[in-house]
């Protein structure tokens, strides 16, 4: 499809929502990846020139946590190796093997997430950091690797994971928000260059759509702040429980 108006404004509207919801819980590509295959790209493509708006949206979102004090940096910066290095290997083995062979874990965690915090109702209300013991740490390490991999190996509910990890440390809703943006950004910029060496991407539409999730990162990680945990945390499950079924749907229809 040409870049007309109407395309024009699809992607400027999708994009602002995409990036509304992925600065607060992630899930933004539930949104995005349709209107880009929508939009006449082959499915490897939308991936990749979501992973170029998604960059930038994301990159948007973690400045204004930032700003707001609501990314522990001092702790959370030296994990940022691990999601890059992780989205980079699950990226270029995305090139090897189907991506397949990871959805149903994927619905699993999805499901594990979203029935633990619904029935877990003060779980992320306040911040309870918890020292972790070396095992523990190591264990922690290797999930966040891991999350950085799947990003850019198949990508949906990474945000959601990150979070998910941040909460079983102690983490508040909206403290672990704002953590899980900073290495979602890490791992979406790993994906983004790899997807840039293998010439995958379509730049007009990404830079569109990610011009649009520029201001819908700042709405929603502003709204985010202003409302706290308990809003991030009912938005949390509502991403969560959409991310599984339409997941769900995808894995048996089509």
């Amino acid at each position: 499809m040409q870049l007309d108006l109407q395309l024009l404004l699809i992607l400027i509207l999708f994009g602002f929502l995409a990036a509304f919801i992925d600065s607060v819980v992630g899930g933004g590509g539930l949104i995005a990846l349709p209107v880009l295959l929508f939009a006449g790209l082959n499915p490897t493509t939308a991936i990749a020139t979501n992973k170029l708006a998604g960059t930038i949206g994301s990159f948007t979102s973690t400045i204004s946590f930032y700003r707001s004090g609501k990314i522990d940096v001092q702790s959370v910066a030296k994990f940022f190796p691990l999601a890059f290095f992780g989205a980079l290997i699950g990226a270029w083995t995305v090139t090897l093997i189907s991506p397949d062979i990871l959805k149903p874990l994927m619905l699993l965690m999805l499901a594990v997430i979203a029935i633990y915090t619904i029935f877990k109702k003060d779980w992320g209300s306040i911040a309870a950091i918890k020292k972790l013991s070396p095992v523990k740490l190591l264990g922690f390490i290797f999930l966040l690797f891991g999350i950085g991999f799947y990003d850019g190996f198949l990508g949906p509910g990474t945000g959601s994971f990150f979070i998910f990890a941040f909460l079983m440390i102690g983490t508040d809703f909206l403290k672990a928000a704002g953590n899980a943006k900073f290495l979602n950004f890490g791992s979406n910029i790993a994906a983004l260059l790899m997807f840039m060496y293998l010439d995958q991407i379509h730049y007009v539409y990404g830079l569109v759509m990610g011009a649009a999730q520029i201001f819908g990162a700042i709405v929603g990680s502003q709204v985010a702040i202003k409302k706290g945990s308990g809003f991030v945390r009912k938005l949390f499950i509502v991403v969560s429980i959409t991310l599984l079924i339409k997941n769900t749907y995808d894995y048996f229809i089509n």
